[in-house]
C-alpha cells in the first residue's frame, strides 16, 4: 500500500487547496519534507492522522490527547483548525483527503482509494467523512454501516486501511516514540500489548477461533439435553449481556471524560480572568503553574491505576495462608502426576523381565514351586524400585487431586505467589509515598493560585468565583462518576470471565455425551487444529520477533555485543506482552536505564521488527527523525532503519538540526523526492517541490537570514 496524494484545502496553516504527491521511485524509497519550527510539519503529521481517525485521534499519540483535553475537548479542537485567513474571507469548510493505491482488500479489485474527512464550523456538530473505490462508494462500506449512522466508512478505515491500535507504530515522532521503552504500569502495557496482538496477527486467528466455537454451540444445543440447552443459551445470553453494559459503560466513561475537558477548559479561562483581575499574577506564570498541576495530575492517574492493580491483589494476599495450602497441593499433585508417570515405567519394565523369565523358565525342565516363583517375581519388582527409582514417593491411599491445573496454570499461580511476597509490600508503600507527595504538591500549586485570586467583594469577581467553583464541584463529581463505572467495569468484567468459564465446563459436559453429525466432526476438528495452531503461532511469533529485534538492536546499537538476548513473553490469553533484554551476564537490563538515545535505538529496533513480522504493508511517517542521535546511531539509522523500515517512508527532519548535511548525503542515493513547507505570510503556508540534490541549497537559499 501506497499514499499517492494528500490535498490539505483550508487546514489550519495551510490556505486553499495544496497537494503534495508522495508516491516512491523505483527503489528510492524515502520522501522528506522539511521547514523551519512552526511552518506546518507537524501539522501536515496532524492532518493525516485526523483524515484516517478524527476523533478517535487521539488512541493514536499522547500528543494529540493532551492537545484536545488542553483545548477542552475534540469539538473545541477541530473546531478551531481553519485557516484563519480563509476564516476573515469568508469560508466555513476546510478538509483532507488522502488518496491510497496497491490496497489488498479482499473480493475488491481497484486502483485508488480516496478518503476525505471535512469538517464545517457552521453546520457541522461533526466531522463528515467519504471513502471513494475508484472514485465511486462502494457497497462494502454500505454494509458495514450500522443502523444509519455514518460509522462505515470508519469500520473500512480501521479495517482495510490501518487498525487504529497499531497506527503509533506507522505515525510517530522519533524523539517522543522512546516512550516505547518507559512503559511500566499495568495499563500501559495493555495497551501496548493490544497493539502487539494485533500487528503480529494474533488477534484474527483468536476471532476465528471464537466464531468457530460459537457455530459449535449451535451444534450443541442440538444435541443437548434440555436442562443444559438451557443453561448454554442462558449463559450466552448473559455474557451478551455484560459485553453490552460494558460497552455502554465505556460510551459514558468517554462522554464524561470530554464534558471534564470541556468543563476544565472553562474552569481555567475563569481563574485565568480572577488572577488577570487580581493582578498578582502574570499570565505566563499562571500557565506554568498550570503545566506543573497537570503534569502532577496525570502523575496521580497513573500512580491511581498501578494502585488499583495492586487492589486487586489484596484479597489474595489477606488469604495468604489458603494461597499457600493451594500452592502445597499443587506441587503434591505435581509429584503425584510425575509418581504415577514413573510408576507405570516400573510397572511396563517388571512386565518386560517376568515376560523374559517367563519364557526362559520353559526351556528348564526342573518344576519351580509357586512359593520360589512368587518370592523372585515380588523381589524384582522391589530391586528395581529401590535400585532404579529410589525417589519413587508411595501416593498416600486417601490423596485427593483437587484442582488437576495445567503446568502453565500452575505457573501462573506461583508467580502471583512470589508476587505477593516480594513485590507487593514495598511496591504499595511506594505507590502509596508518591500519591501523598503528589496530593501536597498539587494542594501547594492550588493555594498559589488562590492567593493570587483577588480577595473583593466586587459583583463581578464574585461573579466569576462562584462559577469556577461551580465548574470545579463538576469536575471532581465527574472524577467521581468515572470512578464508579470503573469500579462496575471491573465487576463486570469478573462476572464475564466466571460466565466463560462456566460455558466452557458446560461445553465439555455436552461434548462428552452427544453424538455428532459429520458437520459437526468437520468443526470440532477445525477448531482442535486452529487452538494448536495458534499456540504454535504465538510460539513462531515470539521466537522470530526475539531473533528480529535483536539482529536490529545489533546493526543499530554502536555498542556491540551490549545486548546478548531478547525475551518477548506472551501469556496464554494473548493479552499481556512484554519485551525484556539480557546483556551477557545474562542480567535483565532496566530499560529505564538507558541514555535517551539507546531508548531511541530500542524503539526504533522495536518498531522495524514488529514491522516485519506484521502482514501490513503501510507507509511510515517520521517527525524529528534524527534527534538525541550520536554521529555514529545517526549513521547506522539513516543507513539500516529508513531504507528498510517500510516500502514509503516520509521524513520531517529540521535541516541542520535534526538532519546536517553529511547525514544527508548518506540518505540521498534512497531519497525519492523532497519538498519545503514555505510560509508565505503569519498564516499561510504551500509545499515547494524541490531536486533531492537541491534540498539544503534551497533551503539555505530561503532562510539564510
Amino acid at each position: 500500500m501506497f499514499i499517492k496524494e494528500i490535498v490539505l484545502d483550508n487546514f489550519r496553516i495551510y490556505k486553499g487547496k495544496n497537494k503534495i504527491n508522495l508516491s516512491p521511485d523505483n527503489d528510492k524509497n524515502i520522501i522528506v519534507i522539511s521547514g523551519k519550527n512552526g511552518f506546518g510539519k507537524t501539522t501536515f503529521l496532524m492532518s493525516l492522522v485526523w483524515c484516517l481517525y478524527g476523533k478517535q485521534m487521539e488512541k493514536v499519540d499522547e500528543l494529540y490527547l493532551k492537545e484536545i483535553a488542553d483545548k477542552g475537548g475534540y469539538g473545541k479542537y477541530i473546531g478551531n483548525s481553519l485557516n484563519r485567513l480563509a476564516k476573515v474571507e469568508g469560508a466555513t469548510n476546510f478538509s483532507v483527503s488522502v488518496i491510497f493505491t496497491d490496497v489488498d482488500i479482499p473480493d475488491i479489485t481497484c486502483n485508488e482509494i480516496k478518503i476525505t474527512r471535512s469538517y464545517d464550523t457552521i453546520t457541522s456538530t461533526s466531522d463528515q467523512v467519504e471513502v471513494l473505490v475508484d472514485g465511486f462508494q462502494n457497497e462494502l462500506i454500505q454494509d458495514l454501516t450500522t443502523d444509519g449512522k455514518q460509522d462505515g466508512e470508519e469500520i473500512f478505515i480501521r479495517e482495510f486501511i490501518l487498525p487504529i491500535e497499531i497506527a503509533k507504530f506507522f505515525f510517530f515522532d522519533a524523539e517522543k516514540i522512546v516512550s516505547l521503552a518507559e512503559v511500566n504500569s499495568p495499563e500501559q502495557r495493555k495497551l501496548l500489548s493490544k497493539a502487539y496482538t494485533e500487528v503480529l496477527g494474533i488477534k484474527k486467528y483468536e476471532d476465528l477461533r471464537d466464531t468457530y466455537e460459537g457455530l459449535q454451540d449451535s451444534y450443541r444445543k442440538k444435541s443437548a439435553k434440555p436442562k443444559e440447552k438451557k443453561e448454554l443459551i442462558q449463559i450466552e445470553a448473559d455474557i451478551k449481556g455484560t459485553e453490552l453494559e460494558l460497552e455502554i459503560i465505556n460510551e459514558e466513561i468517554q462522554k464524561l471524560k470530554n464534558e471534564k475537558m470541556e468543563v476544565r477548559s472553562e474552569s481555567q479561562e475563569l481563574q485565568q480572568k480572577l488572577i488577570l483581575e487580581g493582578n498578582s499574577m502574570t499570565v505566563e506564570q499562571l500557565n506554568e503553574l498550570r503545566d506543573e498541576k497537570a503534569g502532577l495530575n496525570n502523575k496521580i492517574e497513573s500512580l491511581q491505576l498501578q494502585l488499583k492493580d495492586l487492589f486487586d491483589l489484596i484479597p489474595f494476599a489477606l488469604a495468604g495462608e489458603k494461597l499457600m495450602e493451594v500452592s502445597s497441593q499443587l506441587e503434591d499433585e505435581k509429584a503425584i502426576r510425575l509418581n504415577q508417570f514413573k510408576q507405570d515405567d516400573i510397572n511396563k519394565k517388571v512386565n518386560l523381565i517376568l515376560d523374559d523369565l517367563e519364557k526362559e523358565k520353559k526351556k528348564i525342565e526342573t518344576v519351580i514351586s509357586f512359593d520360589i516363583r512368587n518370592f523372585y517375581e515380588s523381589q524384582i519388582q522391589i530391586l528395581i524400585k529401590k535400585h532404579f527409582f529410589s525417589s519413587l514417593i508411595e501416593t498416600p491411599d486417601n490423596f485427593q487431586s483437587l484442582h488437576d491445573f495445567t503446568d502453565s496454570t500452575t505457573n501462573e499461580f506461583n508467580q502471583l505467589i512470589n508476587n505477593i511476597k516480594l513485590r507487593f509490600k514495598d511496591k504499595y508503600n511506594q505507590l502509596n509515598n508518591d500519591y501523598r507527595h503528589s496530593k501536597n504538591q498539587i494542594d501547594s500549586i492550588s493555594r498559589k493560585i488562590r492567593n493570587a485570586e483577588k480577595n473583593s467583594d466586587d459583583e463581578y469577581i464574585s461573579s466569576l468565583r462562584n462559577k469556577k467553583d461551580k465548574l470545579d464541584r463538576r469536575i471532581m463529581n465527574i472524577e467521581g462518576e468515572i470512578d464508579e463505572k470503573n469500579e462496575a467495569i471491573g465487576v463486570l468484567k469478573n462476572k464475564k470471565t466466571t460466565l466463560k468459564q462456566r460455558r466452557e465446563e458446560l461445553r465439555k459436559k455436552i461434548d462428552a455425551s452427544r453424538q455428532y453429525s459429520e458437520n459437526d466432526k468437520i468443526l470440532e476438528e477445525l477448531v482442535a487444529e486452529l487452538k494448536d495452531f495458534i499456540k504454535s503461532f504465538k510460539d513462531e511469533k515470539k521466537k522470530s520477533l526475539e531473533e528480529n529485534m535483536l539482529n536490529q538492536l545489533n546493526t543499530l546499537l554502536h555498542k556491540k555485543d551490549f545486548i546478548k538476548r531478547v525475551v518477548v513473553d506472551i501469556n496464554r490469553h494473548g493479552d499481556d506482552v512484554d519485551i525484556n533484554l539480557y546483556n551477557s551476564r545474562k542480567e535483565k537490563i532496566d530499560k529505564g536505564s538507558l541514555s535517551m538515545g539507546e531508548r531511541q535505538m530500542y524503539a526504533s529496533a522495536l518498531l522495524k521488527a514488529l514491522v516485519d513480522e506484521s502482514d501490513i504493508e503501510f507507509p511510515v511517517f517520521i517527525d524529528s527523525p534524527m534527534q538525541k542521535f550520536d554521529k555514529d546511531h545517526a549513521e547506522n539509522v539513516i543507513k539500516e532503519f529508513y531504507p528498510k523500515v517500510s516500502k514509503q517512508v516520509v521524513l520531517f527532519p529540521l535541516i541542520h538540526k535534526e538532519l546536517t548535511s553529511d547525514e544527508f548525503q548518506l540518505l540521498k542515493p534512497k531519497i525519492s523526492k523532497s519538498f519545503l513547507i514555505h510560509n508565505t505570510s503569519t498564516d499561510s503556508s504551500e509545499f515547494i517541490k524541490v531536486k533531492p540534490k537541491n534540498l539544503i541549497k534551497k533551503y539555505n537559499q530561503l532562510y539564510a537570514n
